[in-house]
């Protein structure tokens, strides 16, 4: 047997908590002299201490998830203590008041201090303020936050998801994140039940004081001999010292539990909190200093006390103002005067290139963007772009970043080769509560609109997340508004986006995977502008470009026969049939189509033959009645739950998906021909019935 190894594996950190429940057995089982029991009250008063500075210096509640199970082995260990103490002053307390060790004896002459009387009422004062106002209240306060835990737990999952759909986050941040989702809603239930232990072990306190005073009293007069006044001095003096040398530490975890569950998430602790927020508003230091001032004035007024506390509030205040303005104006940018003598000669250095994609942001979201303040927006624009690659195929451009002091502070623009595409608002500290129509109540905040789709929204203050969470919103910080209008943007002119530069980057990476293949299409086969036009014509119609191998292959087999990117791309999407119906409708599921009304689908045929262009061929009133139709046949299928797609003869696919993008930016249309043989469809509406 290897007794190394398994002396390794005995450390201490695994020893302790056995340690530990062995000790408070042994506590309560055998007789333990006066000074062991000297030794275990003083570290049950430091281990309390610890304690509380933990909680006061821990940022999340999760931060000291270990807390409910601390609650249940401190409770237990005071309980043990009460029982060893108990059995040593039963025993021993006839000869005299260090009979149960110097501590008991000091914390009962500490609070008796010659009345026995007034010790006894202030010790009950000190049990009933930890029994009735701590720890119900830190009790309370943990069913309560269990409760909003778990019934947040779906909006919190759904806004994990969302995040991870987007490309924000990986798959192992979103399991970090789901894992602390579930760990907050076991943590206060946890702490609910173990405030149970603080509530009972308060309780015992004041049973176990009794039964030393009265069953000392007995023992002292009936065994001891000892006159009635003296076993009431010397047995009182021990209980209640025993109880003290109990409450005091009960006391004190009783607050740290207090303080764990009662404050609101945030990235400062409690100690910076208290002071951030306090002394934060000057104005009412000032208000408050200038009313003490004047009570101090009242005649019979301890005017020294008044006035002196007035004069430290007033200094206090004139301080952190002061302070507030240096940093204030160190925020401010510095801008150096022009003097005549700085212009210069107009150079080709003054002709900047427009950038591809460009983010512009107000000065109150620089910090979003500041690499020198870890923009959070930053690595989320990352994952935006790896995630576009991942999904569409190519690389898109890299977004240029830029402060514009002609926004406003809290609004951004995003640009595409220098145009505005989108534009939007965005609250740093606070966060989106988007409605995705299940809500089941109202929040306080600023209405808004989500910029991405569209959906009605609240800007809302941190300390109401939880709530909105609950009642079904989807919640998200202002980087994720950000982040998730410039991804949607940026999905939907994937066209605008593929340029020539990226077009060469493609097929340079092709090259490396098979050269023989990207060599015989350009220029042995096709032009690159040929090329070009083929795979923005995929894109603009949401196809993705992932599968260059069956794209570039049908392309070479293709250029014999024609030129044409019209004819080419409708090619294409028969080659990638399987994977465009697969992203329109995963798995092996029925996918639910509308298809043209027989009468109209030959009319469009008739016209086709005799007009390449179906919007001037066609009819004005045809053409206005078939815009019409699909809009409603659209909606209704949206309302269904499913993704709108027109399915038509192969002939007419490119023509109407031309004619129809306008209007519907949203529709699909899938040919026929695209169809693979082993999916089968489901027809949900009818397009053109003109009755």
């Amino acid at each position: 047997m290897d007794y190394k190894a398994i002396m390794r594996n005995l450390n201490a950190k695994a020893l302790t908590a056995p340690f530990i429940v062995i000790m408070i057995l042994m506590l309560m089982v055998l007789p333990v002299p006066a000074f062991i029991l000297d030794i275990f009250f003083t570290f049950n008063i430091a281990l309390s201490i610890i304690v509380l500075l933990t909680a006061l210096y821990t940022v999340r509640p999760l931060d000291f998830m270990a807390f409910p199970s601390v609650l249940l082995v401190t409770t237990m260990l005071r309980l043990s203590l009460n029982v060893a103490s108990t059995r040593i002053v039963l025993t021993e307390g006839h000869t005299g008041p260090d009979a149960a060790g110097k501590v008991i004896e000091a914390f009962g002459h500490f609070l008796i201090g010659g009345n026995y009387l007034v010790g006894t009422v202030v010790f009950i004062i000190l049990t009933i303020i930890n029994f009735v106002v701590v720890t119900k209240g830190a009790g309370r306060i943990a069913e309560v936050g269990a409760r909003f835990a778990l019934d947040a737990m779906p909006g919190k999952q759904m806004a994990i998801d969302a995040d991870l759909n987007a490309g924000l986050i990986g798959e192992a941040d979103a399991r970090k994140r789901r894992t602390e989702v579930a760990q907050e809603a076991e943590f206060y239930g946890a702490m609910d039940g173990a405030s149970k232990y603080v509530r009972g072990d308060a309780t015992a306190g004041i049973v176990i004081t009794v039964v030393n005073m009265i069953g000392g009293l007995l023992v002292g007069t009936m065994q001891h001999n000892l006159d009635f006044s003296r076993a009431l001095e010397t047995y009182t003096l021990l209980a209640i010292g025993d109880g003290l040398v109990a409450q005091i530490p009960s006391l004190i975890i009783s607050l740290a539990a207090g303080a764990v569950v009662s404050r609101v998430a945030s990235d400062q602790d409690i100690s910076n909190q208290l002071v951030n927020q306090i002394f934060k508003r000057t104005q009412v230091l000032y208000i408050t200093a200038g009313i003490i001032g004047v009570m101090g004035f009242i005649p019979r007024m301890p005017h020294l006390s008044f006035i002196l506390f007035a004069a430290i509030l007033g200094g206090a205040a004139y301080y952190f103002a002061k302070k507030m303005a240096v940093e204030k104006e160190a925020e401010k940018p510095i801008v150096a005067p022009t003097t005549p003598s700085d212009l210069e000669e107009a150079t080709w250095k003054d002709v900047t290139p427009i950038q591809t994609l460009g983010l512009e942001v107000g000065y109150r979201l620089i910090t979003l963007v500041d690499k020198n303040q870890n923009g959070e927006l930053l690595s989320r624009i990352k994952g935006i772009r790896k995630k576009f690659a991942q999904e569409i195929g190519f690389l898109p451009p890299s977004v240029h970043i830029r402060d514009n002091l002609e926004l406003r502070p809290t609004a951004y623009r995003i640009t595409l080769k220098g145009v505005e595409i989108g534009t939007g608002e965005a609250h740093v500290g606070q966060f989106m509560a988007i409605n995705p129509g299940v809500v089941s109540g109202d929040l306080p905040g600023n209405p808004t609109t989500d910029p991405a789709f569209g959906l009605p929204a609240i800007w809302i203050e941190e300390g109401i997340r939880d709530q909105a969470q609950a009642l079904g919103y989807t919640v998200v910080d202002a980087g994720s508004v950000i982040a998730t209008h410039l991804n949607h943007l940026i999905s939907m002119h994937a066209a605008e986006l593929l340029g020539r530069q990226e077009i060469q980057a493609l097929l340079d990476h092709l090259n490396k995977e098979v050269p023989k293949l990207a060599e015989d299409l350009t220029p042995k086969s096709l032009p690159l502008t040929v090329v070009h036009k083929v795979l923005q014509n995929l894109l603009v119609e949401g196809v993705p470009i992932r599968d260059m191998f069956t794209i570039v292959e049908k392309l070479i087999e293709l250029s014999t026969q024609s030129q044409d990117p019209n004819y080419l791309t409708s090619q294409v999407r028969i080659a990638l049939g399987r994977s465009i119906v697969q992203q329109l409708a995963p798995g092996n599921a029925e996918l639910p189509v509308m298809t043209l009304d027989t009468q109209l689908e030959k009319l469009l045929l008739q016209n086709l033959q005799t007009n390449n262009n179906l919007d001037a061929g066609l009819e004005p009133g045809l053409a206005d009645t078939l815009v019409r139709q699909a809009t409603e046949a659209t909606q209704i299928q949206e309302q269904l739950g499913h993704t709108p797609v027109l399915l038509v003869p192969h002939q007419l696919r490119g023509i109407l998906a031309r004619f129809l993008r306008k209007n519907l930016p949203h529709l699909r249309v899938l040919s026929q021909a695209e169809l693979p043989d082993n999916r089968s469809i489901i027809v949900t509406n009818l397009v053109g019935a003109f009755g």
